[in-house]
């Protein structure tokens, strides 16, 4: 039962003291608040807050913007100082919505919330779901029938399971660091993401083999005590088969499985044409910069928009360094949904380059993109997991670049290997200035096996002239993979990373400064080297010329 998972946990919400359990909080000014259940076709009850502008009567038709989620459970966040009731709307852009006319809804996924059913992680249950409740909103009253969804992480993948469903009224998505692929969100190549007891941090929950605990303790989120007895009955409806069922296939490493090619979006998503306003950030360690950027390459024709940059686990309203964004944001809703004859600002794709400064593409990675093929110094390093050496790496180093780079893409590298399979190879790549500080541009993860591809996450980082590129090839980053050790050497025989560059010198044409996440980055995943290291480990690349832009 939904309860029982939820006293495991109670005690981290009722903290030292006595906490105030008021009834329901006054309503905001802001909003005219009710509910609603909404009955999906196999007969799941899912609950809706509806939040309509204050002031506006109830036969007045609005646009709808909505957020269909795991996370919106009344009893879910805290308010300081005391437990809030009511709608959760604590990240969610509700405000700017509302002041532009629109009703906010917010939609509790099957198994979450005040809604019954069996969650399935982006399986046809959670689909229907999504699509269920947009034609539920484009058919009220109240609706113009015009239906946008938004959100960020898990509620951004329900953006794109709109998308995939293709509801009746649904007219623009934004989705921002969303889950696109639930197989490579939580197994990069095969290997789990580390597990983090930090559920209120940049880096997020990351669950790894442990994604289905971690959703099911959401899950069984209890209901508010003045919520009606349909929420308060629906909080506690999932059959224990069902966590049985969640736990094992979220759990199955296999990417070959029924389970997780049904829930590739990449796929479902290939010539979508209903407008997407897509969010990634280059920094975000939760949902990765992997294959969000190869669905958004296979959209179809139509007014798509993105914003890719220095970012952590969130959208861009707020800590971007790029005041434009919630302009841009409401200007496409006001364009796709609302219908209104305005022009959306801004390039097709916003960039925010690690150096802070902000440019406009029209590709990205843009189409001057280039792979440099760097040869890898070869050795042998030992697959041991937390404890540290010098046996663990063997690093490559360029000389001192005579001119910038500007690495924009994902780098992929190839390594013959001599190793056991239960072992694992990573390949990072450093941006190495004049004082040796070692700062990770990215970085990329696989099973050793006699030849790995390893897929490196995208960014984009100009490396000025001075600085050298270095590439560390090793078992396992421990703050990023789980990883049971294998204790056991891997030989390299031979290895080659290709590094993605830019042919063209780039100008930055839009306002911007630094995000927040650019310091907390070069702070947190910056390393000295010892000049024994770099060194050693010198080889020289052949870089190509840039030309101006």
């Amino acid at each position: 039962m939904r309860m029982v998972l939820w006293r495991a946990l109670i005690g981290v919400l009722l903290v030292v003291g006595t906490v105030a359990v008021p009834g329901r909080a006054a309503a905001d000014p802001q909003y005219q608040w009710h509910e609603e259940f909404i009955t999906a076709p196999d007969g799941t009850r899912l609950h809706a807050d509806v939040l309509r502008p204050a002031g506006v009567a109830d036969d007045v038709r609005t646009p709808v913007i909505m957020t269909v989620s795991p996370y919106r459970a009344h009893l879910m966040r805290l308010s300081e100082p005391r437990i809030k009731g009511g709608p959760s709307t604590e990240d969610l852009p509700v405000s700017l919505f509302l002041q532009a006319g629109y009703t906010y809804v917010i939609v509790d996924l099957r198994g979450f919330g005040g809604s019954n059913g069996c969650p399935d992680f982006g399986g046809p249950g959670e689909r229907s779901d999504v699509k269920s409740a947009v034609e539920w909103a484009a058919a009220q009253p109240w609706s113009t029938g015009r239906v946008g969804l938004i959100g960020t992480s898990y509620e951004g993948w329900t953006g794109l399971m709109g998308l995939a469903e293709k509801p009746a009224g649904l007219a623009a998505v934004a989705s921002f660091e969303p889950v696109v692929d639930p197989y490579a969100y939580l197994y990069m190549q095969g290997t789990a993401w580390k597990f983090s007891l930090k559920p209120i941090s940049e880096n997020g929950f990351r669950p790894g083999d442990f994604a289905g605990f971690e959703h099911l303790l959401i899950a069984s989120t209890p209901a508010y005590p003045t919520d009606s007895a349909e929420y308060k009955a629906n909080t506690s409806s999932i059959d224990p088969a069902c966590y049985q069922h969640y736990i094992a296939e979220t759990t199955n490493h296999d990417a070959t499985s029924a389970f997780w090619r049904d829930r590739d979006l990449v796929e479902k998503l290939r010539g979508n044409t209903i407008p997407l306003f897509l969010g990634q950030g280059f920094v975000d360690y939760n949902t990765r910069a992997d294959r969000v950027f190869q669905l958004w390459n296979e959209l179809g024709p139509g007014e798509h928009k993105a914003w890719f940059g220095q970012w952590g686990h969130r959208d861009c309203i707020e800590k971007c360094g790029a005041p434009q964004f919630a302009s841009e944001l409401l200007a496409f809703f006001d364009k796709q949904v609302a219908g209104k004859d305005v022009t959306v600002p801004g390039p097709r794709i916003t960039v925010g380059q690690f150096d802070g400064k902000w440019r406009s593409e029209t590709a990205w990675p843009p189409a001057d993109s280039r792979a440099l093929d760097i040869g890898l110094r070869t050795g042998r390093y030992t697959d041991r997991g937390l404890i540290p050496g010098a046996d663990r790496e063997i690093w490559t180093v360029s000389q001192p670049l005579d001119q910038d780079q500007h690495l924009s893409g994902a780098p992929t590298a190839t390594l013959d290997l001599d190793g056991p399979a239960a072992a694992s190879v990573t390949v990072e790549v450093y941006d190495i200035a004049p004082d040796d500080r070692a700062t990770v541009i990215t970085r990329g993860i696989a099973p050793v096996a006699p030849t790995a591809q390893v897929r490196l996450l995208a960014q984009d980082w100009p490396i000025p002239a001075g600085h050298r590129i270095g590439i560390r090839v090793t078992d396992v980053v421990d703050d990023v993979w789980a990883h049971p050790p294998a204790f056991a050497p891997v030989t390299v025989a031979s290895a080659q990373i290709h590094l993605p560059l830019l042919a063209a010198v780039r100008t930055p044409d839009l306002p911007g400064d630094l995000s927040e996440a650019i310091p907390k980055w070069r702070n947190e995943k910056s390393v000295s080297l010892s000049p024994d290291v770099v060194n050693n480990a010198t080889v020289t690349v052949n870089f190509p010329p840039r030309s101006a832009g």
